[in-house]
């Protein structure tokens, strides 16, 4: 048993609470008393706010090697996507593995204690498999293993190019024979302790309807959390309705994948009907801004989605930064922008999404809470550098969400043990880390 005095800490409701003890077993919160003056005898003290694990919901760790690549050309998304196959074209398990480790320290240096990673770089160049068919997957595993954090591997199937189309070079490595072999493939994974797996139909440009009502199923029959790119780009829509005569969501709804295990990822271009499915699914959303910014997708619905039952969850994607309270921020801040009027969103609201649902969302529900029985993650965010200065006298989860930044993460705890303490990782020199893996898979 052990104890932690948090200086101030949020457990629910809009504002923080002063003087919070938490009491740890394991990895396990055992109880949460608020109003505590000072620290009693034996527990450790915590300055600032500390709030639960940050969940990144949606994440491409590959991807993080186009960071300063890809951004200043013209273009659009689908320029964008031809520089991330040349980048998959050349990796392989063991540099996956080693980008991946870099990659989830940088989330666990900026708050985040639980990724999801949507995977879909299965097989080797043409689609070869490797010989174990799962070795990128043990890779991704093994890295968050390594880098400390939680991992829910959200194993995606990829069949197709487009609709009826047939997948072209480098879309052959992320691609199974069939949603059947993709089911026994996925069934071979071996999580261990801190990971879990999950499934994912890439889209349904990649999934045809019949085969992602097979992935759906499997989903289904283990309680598996469920997640689908849907709607990022209004091609896909139009592509689906000329070919299947629905909207990506509405296929998914045939498909019988949506319910309160279903994560819709992005949703930019939902339509009123699909903003309805999702909501009376009580489904997730899970929306990146960063990305969706940078790759000039555009702004989703996300007052809508809320108010139509659907929750949000927050993500980092193509990992063009890893800035969680950037994510949080810019879903109010892009609504602000659109419509010309402020306060879509409560800052608690956002940090609910980042936490709470965000854990829900990626098959953890008993997480993302400072509560008796979630658990031990959580992170301690100081007050007293530049941006945060002056919180403790105002609103220190408002002063947190529009302009706190990773740079204020001090200590960061995954199931009662720091893997972040003062700023730094406690097992692996993270900027050096980053440097070496960049220049190997960039010569």
């Amino acid at each position: 048993m052990s104890s932690l005095w948090c200086e101030l800490a949020w457990i629910s409701g809009p504002r923080a609470e002063a003087g919070v003890l938490l009491e740890l077993d394991g990895e396990r919160i055992t109880s949460v008393t608020p109003g505590v003056e000072e620290p009693p005898p034996g527990a450790q003290r915590l300055d600032g706010l500390v709030i639960p694990g940050l969940a990144n919901g949606h994440s491409h760790a590959f991807q993080r090697a186009l960071r300063g690549r890809t951004h200043a050309a013209t273009g659009s998304f689908w320029t964008w996507r031809e520089q991330m196959y040349e980048l998959a074209a050349g990796l392989d398990p063991d540099s996956v593995l080693a980008l991946a480790r870099a990659t989830f320290a940088e989330m666990a240096l900026a708050g985040v204690t639980l990724v999801g990673e949507f995977h879909y770089l299965h097989h080797g160049p043409g689609g070869v498999a490797y010989e174990d068919p799962n070795a990128v997957g043990a890779a991704l595993l093994e890295a968050a293993a390594q880098a400390g954090v939680r991992i829910t591997l959200i194993d995606a199937c990829y069949l197709h190019g487009g609709p009826g189309r047939e997948p072209d070079a480098v879309q052959r490595r992320f691609c199974d024979p069939s949603a059947v072999a993709w089911a026994e493939r996925v069934d071979a994974l071996r999580p261990g302790p801190g990971a879990r797996v999950g499934a994912a139909i890439h889209s349904l440009r990649a999934v045809a309807p019949e085969s992602a009502a097979i992935v759906a199923e499997w989903a289904q029959q283990r309680s598996a959390p469920l997640h689908a790119h849907v709607s990022e780009q209004p091609a896909e829509n139009q592509a689906c309705l000329e070919a299947y005569g629905a909207t990506p969501t509405g296929l998914l709804e045939r498909a019988g994948a949506l319910s309160e295990r279903f994560t819709a990822v992005h949703a930019t271009h939902a339509s009123d009907h699909d903003v309805a499915l999702l909501g009376g699914a009580r489904a997730c959303c899970c929306l990146c801004p960063t990305t969706e910014r940078d790759l000039a997708d555009g702004i989703g619905p996300a007052r809508r989605l809320l108010d139509a039952g659907a929750r949000l969850t927050l993500g980092s994607d193509s990992n063009a930064m890893i800035e969680p309270f950037e994510e949080a921020r810019a879903v109010e801040l892009d609504e602000r922008l659109a419509t010309g009027v402020r306060g879509h969103h409560e800052p608690a609201g956002l940090l609910a999404a980042a936490t709470r649902d965000g854990y829900a969302s990626l098959g953890w529900p008993e997480g993302g809470a400072l509560a008796p029985g979630a658990l031990a993650d959580l992170v301690r965010v100081g007050l007293d550098g530049v941006r945060m200065a002056g919180a403790r006298g105002g609103d220190p989860v408002a002063t947190l969400i529009f302009a706190g930044a990773a740079a204020d993460v001090r200590d960061v705890i995954v199931g009662g043990r720091f893997i972040v303490r003062d700023g730094v990782h406690a097992s692996l020199d993270v900027p050096r880390e980053l440097a070496a893996v960049l220049a190997a898979v960039w010569p």
